[in-house]
């Protein structure tokens, strides 16, 4: 039998199923032993029976959760869940006034609304650091990067002047 390594696609899938057809014929040629049969004698040892089967439906949850694993997506899955799920992960006041921005090499980028939520966040990291590893587990994230409003920019327009501008006016 051709191990089918210069095959590809369509030509592939019609040599597997050849080979399968070929056993097949090959089974129902060879001679049968008594007391094998269907409804007569003992019954084959298999999956017959009133016991789980891995040919059972399976929940969706517990394939999709193999599947996650198989592929090695349990760190990109934990990311996604800090951004998905960031009310429940530090829960509904810090959420109503911070968002996340982004995550790169553990390091996560939190906005905050004022500066004053963005002070009071630094002084809760850890707190919050330890509510994110026990939600998405540990080492997706590692420090907290927590900065206040961006301030509007005034180095445009028709009426700029030179000079220093104005200075802790916003935030």
């Amino acid at each position: 039998m051709d191990d089918g390594g210069d095959l590809a696609g369509p030509e592939l899938a019609r040599a597997v199923l050849d080979a399968a057809l070929s056993r097949r014929r090959e089974a129902a040629r060879a001679p049968r032993r008594p007391g094998t049969g269907q409804g007569r004698g003992k019954r084959l040892r298999g999956y017959s029976g009133p016991g789980p089967d891995p040919r059972d439906p399976q929940l969706f949850g517990a394939m999709l959760e193999r599947l996650v694993k198989a592929r090695g997506w349990e760190k990109p899955k934990a990311e996604a869940t800090v951004f998905g799920t960031w009310e429940k992960v530090v829960g509904p006041d810090i959420a109503a006034h911070s968002r996340p921005m982004r995550l790169e090499g553990g390091v996560l980028t939190v906005e905050a609304e004022s500066t004053a939520w963005a002070t009071q966040l630094r002084l809760l990291a850890a707190t919050l650091l330890r509510k994110i590893a026990g939600e998405v587990g540990h080492n997706v994230v590692t420090r907290l990067n927590i900065h206040g409003p961006a301030a509007p920019s005034w180095s445009r327009g028709p009426r700029r002047v030179e000079g220093r501008g104005p200075r802790d006016t916003y935030g």
